[in-house]
């Protein structure tokens, strides 16, 4: 049953999330002319800019994540129940062994003092001899057997361990994925620089390897007069992810607004070949209002209309 539910939540997730895709591409797929697709792109353009309110409600989002955490919790579930069949019959296991080899060492003591039932008669040995080595070798098995017993229940316990420290950090993960979520939405939703840079910093305290918050607090930084600490934040990025596009597309501005040209261009380049999906109106951005009068970023506009991604000439 839990399997099924799990199964459900992941369907009907699976058709929130690709419903809209689908949409979208089949009205792509009706290939509309080059004209009246740029039309239809700035008329969509104006009706977003124009938006008072998110396109998805916070209903959706939360149903999506409690969905998603609901599922997580399902299969955290299913693999302790799992473990713990697993261990159980492991358990049974080694019972099964241990009365095996008691019955055997008392079948073998049986026939030995049988043995030495005869030998006695015949002289040979005593039965108090015999019942000692028959003693001191069911012991020294006996104890093989519970050395093996103790150690298995030793992997045993340590591998429920284990797994109980995953499924805590599963279960962290997901609550920290839902504050960076609700903070992302918090921050889309500041108009104020610095209110938004007080937000990544809260992204970023969660997960500071978060390239995107990084990129963006520059945005905020830029649009806040401050191009140098714009600099070093896409810095910091870009040791994190030497092809960030975004990152490269903030230096380019940062060094417009520090009249560096040649180091805009340089990065702007850069940012075209590495394949920022905000460069298709990048010679609207008034961050890059400096650079208009130059030749090379006419050159640049070229390239951009004429080339694809990869075929930018450095």
């Amino acid at each position: 049953m839990k399997q099924n539910a799990a199964f459900k939540r992941a369907f009907i997730l699976l058709l929130i999330v690709l419903l809209p895709l689908l949409f979208a591409a089949g009205i792509q797929a009706q290939g509309l002319p080059e004209v009246e697709a740029v039309a239809e792109e700035e008329q969509a353009r104006k009706v977003v800019e124009q938006l008072d309110a998110p396109l998805y409600s916070a209903f959706t989002e939360r149903y999506i994540l409690d969905e998603l955490k609901s599922l997580r919790t399902d299969m955290a579930a299913q693999r302790v129940e799992f473990i713990q069949q697993i261990t159980d019959r492991q358990i049974e296991a080694v019972d099964r062994s241990v009365s095996y080899a008691t019955n055997t060492v008392s079948n073998f003591f049986y026939i030995i003092a049988a043995i030495s039932s005869v030998l006695v008669i015949v002289g040979w040995t005593s039965i108090r001899e015999m019942k000692e080595k028959m003693g001191n070798l069911a012991d020294k098995e006996l104890r093989k057997l519970i050395g093996a017993y103790e150690e298995r229940l030793r992997e045993i316990e340590q591998q429920l361990r284990e797994k109980s420290t995953y499924i805590d950090e599963n279960r962290e993960a997901i609550e920290r994925t839902k504050e960076i979520h609700a903070l992302w939405l918090r921050a889309a939703q500041e108009s104020a620089p610095a209110n938004k840079i007080a937000v990544y910093d809260q992204i970023l305290a969660l997960n500071p390897r978060d390239c995107e918050a990084l990129t963006y607090k520059a945005d905020a930084a830029l649009e806040s007069n401050e191009p140098q600490w714009a600099i070093n934040l896409c810095q910091r990025a870009l040791q994190l992810d030497a092809s960030n596009a975004h990152a490269f597309y903030q230096l380019a501005c940062a060094h417009a607004a520090l009249a560096h040209f040649e180091d805009a261009i340089s990065f702007l380049t850069k940012a075209l070949i590495n394949g920022d999906a905000r460069l298709d109106d990048f010679a609207k951005d008034p961050a890059l209002q400096p650079l208009h009068h130059l030749p090379a970023f006419e050159q640049l506009l070229v390239d951009a209309g004429t080339a694809g991604p990869l075929e930018i000439k450095g």
